[in-house]
């Protein structure tokens, strides 16, 4: 049965839609099938695998909304093993939409579930919210990657994530874990970057991925080509550690 991970964090601009894009492109490298399940509005991941929004005629809001079959959403990308289903800038009035369903925290968890033995992987690119959206996908998720940033205010909001995880855990979802954090946009240079690092580290222990997001100009620029990192150049220090992120969640769920 596939792994369902969710990336999440209200903050924007942490890396949550660069790591979802570059960590499902390297855990496919190595050999494993995934899922992206891009269902924040803004489509950056799906355009990030080269998927032309313009031409999907069924994304995660037809799933979620219309109760499309998943399968009709599901797009192949250039990574052989890599699939996706795309989001749509419609999602933004999903959450209005689903008020009145019944169970509308599980309505992702139901869509997921007929083709979550198809992939050893799904990986959910959530918006920067703690919308219903959200809430879908960490109902969905068996856990959760946490991207921070290494700024000043990196731990801000985080307690707030954390305290929503813990409430869809006793409400929703008693068997979601946190996968780990994941310290992006890191600079070695940086005193401050080192900081953060240590302080992450201090607070959350074993829970904090070895493997570091270095800054990386190149990983900055795959995403205007529609191209994941690894793609776009294989020898670049953001497909490195990428890689070295894919290897280290694989060795946990073994």
């Amino acid at each position: 049965m596939g792994k369902i991970i969710a990336l999440a964090n209200q903050k924007g601009g942490v890396g949550k839609t660069t790591t979802t894009i570059n960590l499902a492109a390297s855990l496919a490298t190595l050999e494993k099938t995934v899922l992206v399940v891009d269902a924040d509005p803004q489509a950056n991941a799906s355009s990030g695998l080269g998927v032309d929004i313009t031409e999907v005629e069924s994304s995660i809001y037809e799933c979620i909304i219309n109760k499309a079959d998943v399968r009709d959403a599901i797009y192949t990308t250039d990574i052989d093993g890599l699939d996706i289903i795309p989001s749509h800038i419609d999602l933004v009035g999903a959450e209005i939409e689903m008020l009145n369903m019944d169970n509308r925290e599980k309505v992702l968890k139901n869509v997921l579930a007929p083709v979550q033995n198809d992939y050893d992987y799904i990986l959910i690119d959530c918006s920067p919210s703690l919308g219903l959206i959200t809430v879908n996908a960490l109902t969905a998720a068996d856990s959760v990657i946490i991207p921070v940033q290494c700024e000043y205010f990196a731990l801000e909001g985080i307690s707030k994530l954390l305290n929503t995880i813990k409430i869809i855990k006793n409400k929703l979802n008693p068997q979601l874990e946190i996968e780990g954090f994941l310290l992006t946009m890191y600079d070695s240079r940086l005193r401050l970057a080192n900081q953060i690092y240590d302080e992450v580290k201090r607070h959350f222990q074993e829970l904090v991925f070895k493997t570091v997001i270095q800054r990386n100009v190149k990983l900055s620029e795959s995403p205007s080509h529609g191209l994941p990192v690894i793609l776009y150049d294989a020898d670049s220090t953001g497909a490195k550690n990428h890689l070295a992120l894919a290897r280290e969640i694989i060795q946990k769920n073994k």
